[in-house]
This record gives C-alpha cells, sequence and structure tokens, in this order.
C-alpha cells in the first residue's frame, strides 16, 4: 500500500516507518507536525527541524503543517495534513509510532477513518524493552535529545543509545518505575541514522538547557548530513 508515515525525527516513527518499509509497504510521504507549542498533546516538538535532514537521508518527499499545539484543535490541523497526504500523494494508509498512548492512538484512527484510511501502528503495546534492543540490533543510531526523569540527567544528551545505556535504563525502571522506551515522557530522542537512510545525520554543534537535576533538554544548533 502506498502509506503517509506521521514522522517526528524521533526512534518510534523511525522504527515503524522501517517496520513498514520491510513489509514492502511504499512509504510515499512523512507528515511532519510543527507544533508551536512545546507541551502538544500529540506532536514531538524537540529538533523537529531536523526532519527535513532525515527525509532527504530517507530519500521521502515530507508534507509540514504548521499546528499552534491547542489540545484538541491541533487535530483539525492533523485532519487538514491527512487529507492534503491523501490528495498529493495518494495515500492508501498511515503509519504511526503510537506505543501505548490510547489518547493519541484513537485520535489517528477517528481521522483516518473519516478519509478511508487504514491505520498502522506496528509498535502498538510492544514489550518495551524488547523494543529498545530490537532497535540497536537493527542498527539505528540514536541519541536522547531531552530528558525528565529521575535517574536521567544531562549526561545522556547526546550520547548514542546503545547496549549499555539499554541495560541501564532497565536498572532504572526498576528502582524508580520509568519507562524503559520513554512513552511516560522520561526522555525525547533523535535517530542519526538507521538501516532505511541513505545518508547520516551528524550533530555539529548544540548546547545543552539544564532545569534541575534530572531536567535537561539538548538544543541543537547546527546539523548536517555526511556519507555513511
Amino acid at each position: 500500500m502506498k502509506l503517509a508515515s506521521l514522522f517526528s525525527g524521533g526512534k518510534d516513527s523511525n522504527y515503524s516507518l522501517y517496520l513498514m518499509q520491510k513489509e514492502k509497504h511504499e512509504i510515499s510521504c512523512l507528515v511532519i507536525m510543527i507544533s508551536e507549542n512545546p507541551d502538544s498533546y500529540m506532536f514531538h516538538t524537540p529538533a523537529i527541524e531536523l526532519t527535513r535532514l532525515q527525509a532527504q537521508a530517507l530519500g521521502i518527499p515530507i508534507l509540514e503543517y504548521v499546528t499552534k499545539g491547542e489540545k484538541e484543535e491541533e487535530l483539525e490541523d492533523l485532519r487538514k495534513a491527512l487529507e492534503q497526504a491523501k490528495k498529493r500523494y495518494g495515500v492508501e494508509g498511515v503509519v504511526t509510532g503510537a506505543l501505548y498512548s490510547e489518547y493519541q492512538r484513537s485520535r489517528i484512527q477517528k481521522i483516518c477513518d473519516e478519509f478511508g484510511l487504514k491505520t498502522f501502528n506496528p509498535l502498538w503495546h510492544k514489550n518495551q524493552l524488547a523494543y529498545m534492543q530490537e532497535l540497536v540490533s537493527a542498527g539505528f543510531e540514536i541519541v536522547f535529545t531531552g530528558v525528565a526523569a529521575y535517574g536521567l540527567d544531562k549526561s545522556w544528551l547526546n550520547k548514542k543509545i546503545g547496549v549499555k545505556e539499554i541495560k541501564r535504563l532497565g536498572e532504572l525502571e526498576e528502582k524508580f518505575d520509568i519507562n524503559v522506551a520513554g512513552e511516560g515522557g522520561e526522555f525525547e530522542s533523535l535517530v542519526l541514522s538507521g538501516p532505511n537512510y541513505d545518508e547520516k545525520l551528524v550533530i555539529e554543534e548544540a548546547e545543552i538547557l539544564e532545569e534541575d537535576e534530572n531536567t535537561a533538554r539538548l538544543i541543537i544548533k547546527y546539523a548536517k548530513l555526511e556519507n555513511k
């Protein structure tokens, strides 16, 4: 099928896109919702501007749509974006990176139903630890762009996530009851490269804004694509 991928640049939207490509579906476009509200209920906001570079590395056209990010009203903006995806690219379905958020999954489903679009949630209720391990073993390079949980601090930012880091996240899950995949907002991520990337993203300049011991954000000032 020809599919649109709801794409944020983070691990979930990247991996769900990759899984659908492995099943031989065509990802016709990336739908990128640019929220003016950093606390959007529906949309990922950190480093969203880097999705353009990721799209270039993936070789997939983008459809950007700006939303004020106001609760429930942002759904109307998503509706307009998906309507455009269907008209412009002839998509028959939509891929999401939803893991456990029924709030997001049900609202996307409702909009897709209005347009006769099939929804695909390949990560839905996937074992969180196994999912993180799959990401690394599949060859995805991921860094944290934000942390907000006990046990995490600014030292995690701009660090590539590997086996060692996932093991540590599992330990923190047991100790502090955090979600090992960040589903509770414990961290935000950015994919630098993956098996379906023709080029890799390289962060050249960044700074860290620290709110407190366990809350910090990576502000990426300049990034570029390089050969893998």
